[in-house]
């Protein structure tokens, strides 16, 4: 991560060539006391698919409410293109908005629904009748243009949705957590359907959600929020490979967590005594050298059992503990260096490990998969 991206890190007024959308020293409160959103310096740029990620309450909804104009910045300035547009009207923004609850007009048919927002800019019945059938084409919903929103599944409700955000050619389109109410399957299904329109279309896209999968699947970058901030602004693969802190770590897919004491330390390595049960190499990343408490953080798919003595510096002994069969890979859970919850994922590719709760193991990993961040 840059240090323009640094959670806290003022970025110029003027950001950067190709920033569409920003957010210059943006602070939220509701009460006067507590802030929802803390000193945000956020820059967006055009053509940006940006997903706003974290947990409830974590300030990535605030944010996109003020950017659409439902919510005013108590401090800081929010652009849009080059103009301030803080105390600028929801509807003279020129933003699609999608919703979770889809914001359907139940009495319209679907192609009614689709008009409204060119109805409402007065434009022409010719150009409104184009606009709509190019929307219609776009979701592949042209043959249920007639019905209404009731006489159609979550998903196609969800899709005129995001064409009736899409059709009156917006430079912006914010959806605040549009998938959140369908099922596993179709979620997937429309993450791919919206991730290919986006590439279509010449326009910026602002995503909430607090599904990491999600993100990672449609974004071109992931801003994670926490407690009121950005914790790290990057693409989906430098967040899963690379994260900044711990809270990311641990947020992002799923880590296994080490806590120890720190000691040595050169520029590109750190040695990391946990618990007193073993020496683990590492990348410090946020290690504050030898004396300090440190977090490791390894991905479970990085570890290897039985490896060749030699092949990884840290190797260690282990017990199986649980063993869940998922299909094409089987997560294991054993006892090491003092835990009894570091979790392994064994792919199935070649057929199901030959291990069994008790069986004593041997794992390692390399010491640039294993990162030492902040003490949590």
């Amino acid at each position: 991560m840059s240090t323009s991206e640094r959670p806290g890190n003022r970025r110029g007024l003027a950001g950067k060539p190709g920033d569409f959308v920003e957010f210059i020293d943006i602070q939220k409160t509701y009460d006067g006391e507590t802030l929802v959103v803390k000193n945000l310096n956020l820059s967006i740029r055009h053509g940006e698919f940006l997903t706003l990620l974290g947990p409830s309450g974590s300030g990535k909804t605030t944010s996109l409410m003020m950017l659409a104009g439902f919510e005013v910045p108590t401090q800081g300035r929010i652009e849009l293109d080059g103009r301030r547009i803080n105390d600028m009207a929801p509807h003279k923004r020129d933003i699609g908005m999608v919703f979770q609850n889809y914001a359907l007009f139940p009495h319209m048919t679907v192609e009614e629904n689709l008009a409204f927002p060119l109805q409402v800019r007065r434009m022409p019945r010719a150009d409104i009748e184009q606009k709509v059938e190019r929307a219609l084409e776009m979701v592949q919903l042209s043959q249920m243009r007639k019905r209404r929103p009731a006489q159609l599944s979550g998903g196609q409700q969800q899709r005129v949705a995001l064409a009736r955000a899409l059709v009156f050619d917006p430079k912006l389109i914010l959806m605040d957590e549009p998938l959140g109410a369908l099922d596993k399957q179709l979620r997937e299904h429309m993450q791919i359907e919206i991730k290919h329109i986006h590439q279509k279309l010449d326009v910026t896209v602002v995503y909430v959600t607090h599904d990491q999968s999600e993100a990672l699947t449609m974004s071109d970058r992931v801003a994670v929020f926490n407690d009121g901030v950005v914790q790290q602004l990057a693409t989906p693969t430098d967040l899963y490979e690379r994260p900044e802190n711990a809270f990311v770590a641990q947020f992002i897919g799923e880590s296994n967590k080490l806590r120890g004491v720190v000691s040595s330390q050169n520029g590109k390595e750190c040695i990391v005594n946990v618990n007193g049960h073993g020496d683990v190499r590492a990348v410090p990343i946020r290690a504050n050298g030898p004396g300090n408490k440190t977090t490791l953080s390894l991905r479970p798919e990085r570890v290897r059992i039985n490896p060749t003595d030699g092949v990884f510096t840290n190797q260690f002994d282990a017990q199986v503990e649980e063993l869940i069969y998922l299909g094409d890979h089987t997560r294991a859970r054993v006892s090491v260096l003092g835990t009894d919850d570091f979790v392994i994922k064994l792919p199935n590719a070649e057929g199901v490990p030959d291990l069994a709760p008790g069986s004593p193991i041997r794992i390692g990993w390399k010491p640039e998969d294993c990162r030492a961040l902040d003490w949590s």
